[in-house]
């Protein structure tokens, strides 16, 4: 999967850091607010939230029964979303910054998070640095979803230069990585708890945390690398 591979590109939200269930508790509460305050939607926070939740569980997007029963607009929910995001919440990963910096791949994030959030939650996990310059949201080829179709990805895959069989894509959303595998790239899911989709045939590989995945991947590159010098050797020999 290393040599062969010319780049990873990251999902960022409960993938380059976790997000908990009090803190998911927390955004979906964010979210009923910005419902409710922001856009005006008839109902107390408690049942906006619940109803947030709902959406998630019967969708995996906390604000599609919204656009369907209520009007809103898809755009409005994420830019007042987005606005009330509590980025200063987020705990980093220790060590994350390290290990990513020595991986011998390009490295870009593709996130369901506005831009401009994006940029605020990777200088609060200490990561912004790394990826300055090579970060997108979905915001960026005028989409809000990376669950829809294959297009948003070859977008990516033409904006950075590369193609999609050169790349892993790792997500934590299983619903994000068919339709890169439906291009040609290798895709990674990565998981806290246990792994729901091992039915999944377009998911090449699972990992219970990032760092599984990175010692993994570390591993292999090292392997790979010493084959390849040796094949080297065994043939300046014979």
């Amino acid at each position: 999967m290393t040599l062969r591979k010319k780049a990873i590109i990251w999902d960022l939200d409960n993938t380059l850091y976790r997000i908990t269930p009090e803190f998911a508790d927390t955004l979906d509460e964010v979210m009923a607010q910005a419902l409710v305050e922001d856009l005006g939607v008839k109902m107390d926070l408690a049942k906006a939230k619940a109803k947030v939740k709902e959406s998630y569980r019967i969708y995996r997007d906390g604000g599609e029964l919204f656009y369907r029963e209520d009007g809103i607009n898809p755009w409005d929910l994420f830019e007042a979303y987005h606005k009330r995001k509590p980025v200063e919440l987020i705990v980093p990963f220790e060590g994350l910054a390290q290990k990513l910096a020595t991986l011998p791949v390009e490295q870009y994030i593709f996130t369901t998070s506005s831009h401009s959030t994006a940029e605020k939650i990777l200088k609060q996990i200490g990561l912004y640095e790394l990826f300055k310059g090579r970060f997108y949201s979905v915001e960026d080829f005028n989409t809000l979803k990376k669950n829809e179709s294959a297009d948003v990805y070859q977008q990516l895959c033409d904006r950075i230069g590369l193609k999609p069989q050169d790349c892993v894509f790792v997500d934590d959303s299983y619903s994000n990585l068919e339709f890169p595998k439906e291009l040609g790239m290798t895709t990674v899911r990565i998981y806290y708890n246990e792994n729901s989709a091992k039915d999944k045939t377009y998911i090449d590989a699972a990992y219970k945390g990032i760092n599984s995945f990175l010692d993994a991947f570390t591993a292999e590159t090292a392997s790979d690398t010493a084959s390849v010098k040796f094949g080297k050797q065994s043939m300046a020999c014979g």
